[in-house]
């Protein structure tokens, strides 16, 4: 972590001020900050941090990156955690395979209604006071939901942490563009490994920590409370950082600040971008497999009759498929023109999985979960090109709203459909089939948003 922070050091700054945004910028750096450097940037380098009250220094950076991995660690076990004790769950709660299936469906529904919020909370609060609530949501609602008596609270409680999820989803984007604008892809590979760490920690360990507390579901699912408390206390001295809406490098309304020649600028019409509408969809898709995977794949393991604690290892050894591979996607796709033959690559890997999964679930378990680990990892090829595919910080902060929430809008229909499709089909075969089938469409949305291209220029048409 040390290392980490004194390697950004050096280029840890904010995005430039809107009057900087207008001078002459490469297309390497106008696509992520990671190829060549636009003119200008010396004086872009030199810009002082916001005013937060107190100087920027070596261990403020390293307390923000490891705010960064804190957070992200919390960014999924609370659905993770979930699926490995879900037939307990619905076994203690009384629940049907229909509401199973709505309960897999609430975190994309969750992240759909509140992401859509963060951009706005951040211009007004700050984002590191946003976020260290989103972890102060998290925290609430998995120690509460496992404790009550019904379902409704039950789904209630999950919204409250996925609230907190949803708005720190939609900001890991934008902190990163804001702060290390030179190092998009590298961080962006640091908080996604993070995010593989906690999906994987999470599902693997869950039941053994269950089997530990006397095999009692409740402490096995509010013990991640833990986790998400230690995440919000180094976001506690960003809490009055408000010196500059993120990614926009402008003061906010109660300061005094230069104005620029793009100072008043209007909102980006995102919505004439096709390829803001692509990603929003390949983020939808890649989000269906993802919580279909998360919410559902321990059981097709334990149908086929595998231990309920193999079940959690193995949804666990997908999940940790992203811990390398996180890290390592982001950076080589800052470096390519385009990222559609990585949507293609991932994409096939899905599909022998899901074939795999249909032909011999069991024999080949081991096989079918890594394939479908390589797959998930669509999810931080999508928040790489989000970075990628504007040129501004207020068009990533835009895009990063309009990408994640209509894609979690578009991912809701999926686990629940599994759940009714199972239910009633008495099997799995024609939910596996629905998952290959998702994969196709994901792949060509998937080459139609990696183009070389950003939404600026698209909406200004």
């Amino acid at each position: 972590m040390g290392l980490m922070a004194s390697e950004e050091t050096p280029t840890l700054r904010p995005a430039p001020r809107v009057g900087a945004e207008a001078r002459p910028r490469t297309d390497d750096a106008a696509r992520g900050g990671e190829r060549a450097a636009a003119p200008g940037a010396d004086a872009d380098r030199a810009a002082p941090a916001p005013s937060t009250g107190r100087p920027w220094t070596v261990w403020t950076t390293r307390l923000l990156v490891l705010g960064i991995v804190l957070a992200a660690l919390n960014l999924r076990p609370a659905i993770t955690s979930l699926g490995a004790l879900l037939e307990e769950v619905r076994d203690g709660l009384g629940m049907s395979g229909s509401v199973a299936g709505l309960l897999t469906s609430v975190p994309p529904l969750c992240f759909a209604v509140f992401g859509v919020t963060a951009p706005r909370l951040a211009r007004r609060f700050g984002p590191g006071a946003v976020v260290c609530a989103g972890m102060a949501a998290i925290t609430a609602g998995l120690l509460v939901r496992p404790f009550v008596g019904n379902t409704a609270v039950f789904l209630a409680a999950s919204a409250l942490a996925l609230m907190g999820i949803a708005v720190s989803n939609v900001l890991m984007p934008v902190i990163v563009k804001r702060w290390f604008p030179d190092r998009v892809g590298s961080m962006t590979g640091l908080y996604s490994m993070a995010l593989a760490c906690g999906t994987s920690i999470a599902a693997a360990a869950t039941v053994p920590v269950t089997d530990a507390l006397g095999g009692n579901w409740r402490p096995g699912l509010g013990v991640w409370a833990a986790l998400a408390a230690a995440a919000v206390l180094p976001w506690l001295p960003f809490l009055r950082d408000r010196g500059a809406a993120p990614g926009t490098g402008q003061a906010p309304a109660t300061r005094s600040a230069p104005a620029g020649p793009g100072a008043g600028r209007p909102a980006l019409r995102i919505t004439r971008s096709r390829t803001a509408w692509a990603l929003a969809v390949f983020f939808g898709l890649q989000a269906t497999a993802a919580y279909i995977t998360m919410g559902w794949m321990a059981q097709i393991f334990r149908d086929a009759g595998v231990s309920a604690g193999t079940a959690g290892v193995l949804l666990a050894v997908t999940m940790a498929m992203g811990i390398p591979l996180a890290f390592v996607i982001p950076r080589v796709a800052t470096r390519l023109p385009q990222q559609g033959p990585m949507v293609v690559v991932l994409g096939l890997c899905g599909l022998a999985g899901y074939a795999g999964l249909y032909l011999a679930p069991a024999g080949g378990a081991w096989a079918w979960a890594v394939l479908l680990g390589i797959s998930n990892c669509a999810f931080p090829l999508a928040l790489t090109m989000v970075g990628m595919r504007a040129r501004t910080g207020p068009g990533v902060a835009q895009l990063s709203a309009f990408a994640q929430s209509t894609g979690y809008l578009i991912s809701i229909p999926g686990p629940l459909l599994v759940g009714v499709l199972y239910q009633h089909s008495g099997g799995w075969g024609l939910p596996i089939a629905l998952m290959a089938a998702l994969m196709v469409p994901q792949m060509v949305v998937g080459v139609l948003a990696g183009r070389d291209r950003t939404v600026e220029e698209e909406a200004a048409r």
